[in-house]
């Protein structure tokens, strides 16, 4: 199945492709897919189970149209989740003033390989890497250093407030 594929059927709906991983067996295939809006606000994605399900069945087409031996495809279609990762060069602009967990292949900016701390977005002039507040300090990160970025969503605000 072509990723490409993929993604145009996605987007075509008016959603975008923000992870896809494919894994199972040769006789069962898994395809795990995270969609979102190109508009969704930090946290808070607006993705419904009518929007999976409307994905769900454009892929399944687009997959048994493009199957040759039969597999029954495991299709899984969720939101990015209130911790969304973060994939694309420009997600690091788009969501520029939010708390951020990035871990790295090796240590970034030569303090930690894992840092969080407030997005300030593409360096200018430098689309190749980002800059990040970590406690008053202002790193810059090369994309490639970058494992895994996700917005840090704050857990212990969210409980606090479900107290009241």
């Amino acid at each position: 199945m072509d990723a490409g594929a993929i993604e145009r059927s996605i987007e075509s709906l008016g959603f975008e492709l923000v992870t896809l991983e494919r894994g199972g067996g040769r006789s069962r295939p898994l395809l795990r897919v995270r969609i979102d809006r190109p508009d969704s606000a930090p946290g808070r994605s607006s993705i419904t189970v009518e929007d999976c399900a409307r994905v769900s069945r454009a892929l399944r087409d687009l997959l048994e149209a493009d199957d040759d031996g039969g597999a029954d495809w495991v299709l899984e279609v969720s939101s990015p989740g209130v911790e969304r990762p973060l994939v694309r060069a420009a997600d690091f602009d788009r969501f520029r003033g939010q708390r951020v967990r990035v871990r790295g292949y090796e240590r970034l900016a030569g303090t930690a390989k894992q840092l969080e701390g407030t997005l300030l977005g593409l360096v200018e002039g430098r689309p190749e890497a980002f800059a990040l507040d970590v406690d008053g300090d202002r790193v810059e990160i090369l994309l490639e250093a970058v494992a895994a970025a996700r917005l840090a969503y704050g857990w212990e605000v969210a409980a606090g407030r479900e107290s009241d």
